[in-house]
């Protein structure tokens, strides 16, 4: 093996090493951070500490610090799938990463035409995200989609995206899409603060409902074995033979698909809110005048 070779493989170890190494660490602060309970535990994210701040204290809580660690596992898949993609020959991580930009950015243009084919990256970031955000609860680590304060920030992120995207042909277009009818002003001014709420909220109660249930139905199962199964001898009747099966398929579905599906749900909304609130044909229109004026002032400056 040459040094070149030798090179490569380091750089993706060190990429591997990025995915791995967080999974790890969120375990290990767990292990060493979570409190003893006992029956039914449904809690929030943990409060590690809090940073004295004038208006209010700031928190630092479970969710923060997995979803930098979710942070960093994404930056080292794109890393991974991406290291060496510039080189002679194209390797099947390669072909993979090319094949999840193609499908996204087929799915933005569909779904928000030619002009918004450069949110590709911005979509896929969403979908990485929110997926390994609700994923990482196979590992027995908290996702950080269960906090609705965590899923607010994303949504307010969009809201302000929306928000620019409107305001590109003006305020005064803007207001008046508002005031379309005068009579429906209030609703649609309820309307526009309700986006991020509903787009928060839909994502945080879908994947800490799937939670919920996990844990009530494997709670309820081990209660049911034991009243079943408790005249067994010894160990055999304290051990929960009911609950072996279920709660791993109810896993499958809440943390594996239904997270995937959110994540879906909510890339999909941002962008059908932000092509929805961007009239094209008025911005085409406008620029084409800004163009005119341009060039009328030029040829009259020229004159």
């Amino acid at each position: 093996m040459n040094q070149k070779n030798r090179c490569f493989k380091a750089v993706d170890t060190l990429y591997i090493l990025m995915m791995v190494l967080p999974v790890i660490a969120g375990l290990i602060i767990k292990l060493l951070t979570k409190p003893a309970s006992e029956g039914i535990t449904i809690t929030g994210a943990q409060i590690f500490f809090e940073i004295p701040m004038p208006v209010q204290n700031l928190l630092i809580t479970e969710s923060q610090v997995n979803s930098l660690f979710v942070l960093i596992m994404v930056f080292g898949l794109c890393l991974y799938l991406t290291h060496g993609i510039m080189g002679e020959k194209l390797m099947k991580r390669h072909l993979l990463a090319k094949w999840v930009v193609e499908k996204v950015e087929k799915m933005v243009v569909g779904n928000m035409g030619p002009y918004f084919k450069g949110f590709t990256s911005f979509v896929i970031a969403i979908l990485a995200l929110s997926g390994f955000s609700s994923l990482i609860t196979l590992f027995g680590l908290f996702p950080p989609t269960s906090d609705v304060n965590i899923v607010a920030g994303w949504a307010v992120l969009v809201f302000i995206l929306i928000t620019y995207y409107k305001f590109k042909c003006g305020p005064v277009q803007y207001i008046k899409g508002l005031a379309d009818p005068v009579a429906l002003l209030p609703l649609n001014l309820i309307g526009e603060v309700a986006t991020p709420v509903s787009m928060a909220f839909r994502h945080y109660g879908n994947v800490l409902s799937g939670s919920v249930i996990s844990v009530l139905v494997a709670t309820g199962l081990q209660g049911l074995s034991k009243l079943v199964l408790g005249f067994l001898p010894g160990f055999l009747g304290e051990f929960p033979f009911l609950q072996i099966g279920l709660p791993a398929v109810l896993s499958v579905y809440f943390d594996v698909f239904s997270g995937c599906l959110q994540a879906y749900i909510f890339a999909m909304l941002t962008m059908l809110y932000v092509s929805g609130g961007f009239p094209l044909e008025l911005y085409e229109e406008r620029k084409r005048k800004k163009q005119q004026k341009r060039l009328m002032a030029k040829t009259n400056g020229g004159n």
